[in-house]
């Protein structure tokens, strides 16, 4: 071997000696290989059911659609079609764009997770109030006027305005998530530090007193 590559040989072999393993090291990578693992198995299953879903609800578009051979649909089917559509999305997408932000959130509340667990949670319950608040709102009952009495242009853009608007409404909302979980983050453990101060200062006080204090 050539003098640098015994140089570089001598000081790797040299550092090897200095480094102590990482205890839980094997732990942590069996770990991470089971949440792959999950992952996978989360994004299969995902894939599967909105297969399925999509090809139950292409064969019910057909079966109503056509009518002794003739493409005809009332108007009441396309809205029941949109409402089955924008509830699967506010059931599938949000979670599915919340599991990958696990390891953001964990990272934002490492010092209270407790706490960050419940914020979460709290923030789905207000997320899901919204999208059942939005389909409520655009559920149309009863037909319009400048609608035929089956399906036609107008019907069908209202629906995709209607797809178009809670998807606006998941990206909206998780983004701002991004941006105010960590301000929030931030808040609460500069709250919980400030508890342990005045918990150690109250300690403190009560110590001096009973240094202060004479025998009687």
């Amino acid at each position: 071997m050539s003098r640098l590559e015994n140089l570089l040989h001598d000081a790797m072999h040299d550092a090897g000696h200095h480094v102590n393993p990482s205890a839980d090291l094997f732990d942590r990578v069996t770990a991470g290989i089971a949440a792959d693992r999950e992952r996978r198995r989360t994004l299969r299953r995902v894939a599967a059911r909105a297969t399925a879903a999509s090809a139950v609800l292409a064969t019910a578009v057909i079966a109503f659609v056509y009518r002794q051979g003739e493409p005809q649909m009332d108007w009441w089917i396309l809205e029941i079609i949109a409402a089955v559509v924008l509830v699967t999305i506010a059931l599938v997408l949000g979670p599915f764009i919340k599991r990958f932000g696990r390891s953001y959130a964990a990272d934002v509340f490492r010092s209270n997770p407790s706490t960050g667990k419940s914020f979460i949670v709290l923030t789905d319950f207000a997320y899901y109030l919204i999208f059942v608040a939005y389909i409520a709102f655009t559920t149309t009952i009863d037909r319009p006027r400048d609608w035929a009495a089956t399906v036609g242009a107008e019907q069908v853009q209202h629906n995709i305005i209607r797809v178009g608007g809670i998807l606006l409404i998941i990206g909206v909302l998780h983004g701002v998530n991004l941006l105010v979980l960590p301000i929030i983050g931030r808040l609460l453990t500069l709250n919980r530090r400030l508890d342990q101060q005045m918990r150690q200062l109250s300690e403190q006080d009560l110590s001096d007193r009973d240094l202060t204090q004479p025998d009687r």
